[in-house]
C-alpha cells in the first residue's frame, strides 16, 4: 500500500508499519510500499512493539507512524565509529 492508502484506511491512528519496497535517495528513504502490521492507541505501545519485533528479525525495516502526517520525511544517517569484534 501507499502512504496515502494507508492514511485513508487508518485515520488518526499509531501505526507500526513495514517497508515492503523501499530505496535511497542522498540522505532520503522513500518508502514505496508498505504494510500495515498493526494499530495501536498511542505511541509507547508502537514503539514497544516495534522493538519487539526488531529483535525477532532485525533484517526488515520496521516504521512507527501516526496517520496525521501527510507526508513520510526520513532521513538516513550514516554512523561513523569503531566496532570491536
Amino acid at each position: 500500500m501507499q502512504w496515502q492508502e494507508i492514511r485513508d484506511y487508518y485515520p488518526q491512528q499509531w501505526l507500526l508499519l513495514e517497508a515492503v519496497k523501499a530505496h535511497s535517495e542522498g540522505d532520503q528513504r522513500i518508502l514505496d510500499q508498505l504494510a500495515v502490521l498493526d494499530a495501536f492507541p498511542d505511541s509507547a505501545t508502537a514503539l514497544s512493539a516495534c522493538a519487539r519485533i526488531h529483535r525477532e528479525v532485525p533484517q526488515r525495516e520496521f516504521y512507527v507512524f501516526h496517520t496525521s502526517r501527510d507526508t513520510l520525511d526520513i532521513r538516513e544517517r550514516q554512523w561513523l565509529g569503531i566496532r570491536s569484534a
